[in-house]
């Protein structure tokens, strides 16, 4: 009992700063997107280009994704986390040093700090969630702890946007420098761990080695047709989650709304993840992921055709926080053009469907489903290059126009939730 207790107590430290780089990674990676309207005023760019720190954020994972999950068989899971938090900080400083470099230079040095930060936020994706299973022990406890790990993450992308619009404030014209207090904060909280964790003995999840190569597995989990749909679904999943309230801190900046609502507004569509992922982990156990998945993706569709369609004329009242002229934050009633509701909205739909798509499509994959995950991780870069594709149809056709991009992400996530996850291939042997 005494030295369940203290194993108990030794892991508290480990565990707590594996749950605050949960956070960390919602935190840095959803800096990018308020972080578009900044470099749209500072540079005088598009919404394409504005948009691509968040592409290099995200590409990054295609090019991480697969050798992330070999460097953490070489090294493990302490020295891998050890790695990424070094790149973390790394990404963050060279962009801070965007708001100290020459005019001329300063978007290309922002961009490269997006794509270092990437790197980080791909391996400490690849480690956190074992790491924090390990640590609690495995089963439900460790489940316990991821789940909190998760709730921790949507707490910071809520919170990242709405910080990021009080610091820009309304002022007529953003530059990066104003944002510096965010980048403090992420360097300051990456070294407290890296710190931390250098000198706490933790234990070491065991990663399962198969005697087959890495290139034989993976191109087996890609001879099943429903993987190969899961796989294209994620990278959809990713840039639809992304690309939704991405687009609408652009669009409601460049309104009467102003950008430091705007921030607040779509942290509220976080927010409602949260919400969401909390009511989908209780429900978790009695609805299958084809349910959740279909019906999510349904009533997502049904938002945004509402959003395309209400006219921006109409004006609703929605509860967020918002800033006084004192300063001073509250929870308060802002004006936004109903189109905003519905876009919000989708956040409560978008919320359960990594883990639906994610089962759906390794289930009946056996000894394949860790080469699958790891080609999972690299087509999360759906996050970057839809997102910018939106940016680029918004400079064209509007920003109401391009949420025409989601509702096609939606459609075909609805197509897989009710045929694509189909096993049709269950005569594949997936046993070693």
């Amino acid at each position: 009992m005494n030295t369940t207790t203290n194993e108990k107590r030794s892991n508290l430290v480990p565990i707590i700063m594996m749950v605050i780089l949960f956070g960390m990674i919602s935190f840095v990676t959803n800096l990018a997107a308020p972080m578009g309207q900044v470099l749209k005023e500072q540079f005088g760019v598009s919404n394409f280009q504005g948009l691509l720190g968040n592409a290099a954020n995200f590409i990054a994972y295609a090019v991480m994704g697969i050798p992330g999950g070999i460097l953490l068989q070489k090294l493990g899971y302490k020295k891998t986390a050890l790695i990424a938090i070094a790149i973390g900080f790394l990404g963050v400083f060279i962009q801070f040093l965007s708001g100290h470099a020459p005019e001329t230079s300063a978007f290309g040095v922002y961009l490269l700090g997006a794509f270092v930060a990437g790197f980080s936020m791909c391996l400490l994706n690849i480690v956190v969630n074992p790491m924090l299973n390990t640590l609690g022990g495995g089963g439900n406890k460790g489940n316990q702890l991821i789940q909190i790990g998760g709730s921790f993450n949507s707490v910071m992308a809520t919170f990242t946007p709405a910080f990021v619009g009080v610091l820009i404030g309304e002022t007529t014209k953003a530059r990066i420098e104003d944002v510096f207090p965010v980048m403090y904060i992420a360097m300051g909280v990456f070294a407290l761990i890296f710190f931390v964790l250098l000198f706490v003995d933790i234990p070491e999840p065991r990663a399962e080695k198969s005697s087959e190569p890495l290139k034989k597995l993976m191109s087996g989990a890609l001879k099943f047709r429903h993987f190969v749909l899961g796989a294209i679904a994620i990278f959809i999943y990713v840039g639809v989650e992304i690309g939704t309230p991405g687009l609408l801190i652009l669009w409601l900046s460049d309104t009467p709304v102003g950008k430091t609502t705007a921030g607040f507004v779509a942290g509220t569509y976080w927010f409602l993840m949260l919400i969401g992922r909390l009511i989908g982990a209780s429900l978790g156990g009695k609805i299958s992921s084809r349910t959740m998945l279909g019906t999510a993706s349904f009533i997502g569709l049904i938002l945004i055709a509402a959003a395309i369609f209400s006219p921006v004329t109409s004006v609703v009242t929605l509860p967020v926080l918002l800033r006084s002229a004192t300063g001073a934050l509250s929870f308060g009633l802002a004006e936004v053009p109903i189109n905003a509701m519905f876009i919000v909205l989708v956040g409560l739909c978008t919320s359960i469907m990594w883990g639906s798509i994610f089962n759906l499509a390794v289930e009946g994959l056996g000894k394949y489903t860790e080469a699958a995950s790891g080609i999972f991780m690299a087509l999360v870069c759906g996050g970057g290059i839809l997102p910018a594709i939106q940016g680029q149809i918004a400079d064209m056709a509007g920003y109401i126009n391009s949420y025409w991009l989601i509702f096609a992400g939606l459609a075909y996530l609805l197509y897989y939730a009710l045929i694509g996850s189909k096993n049709v291939n269950p005569d594949i042997l997936t046993d070693e």
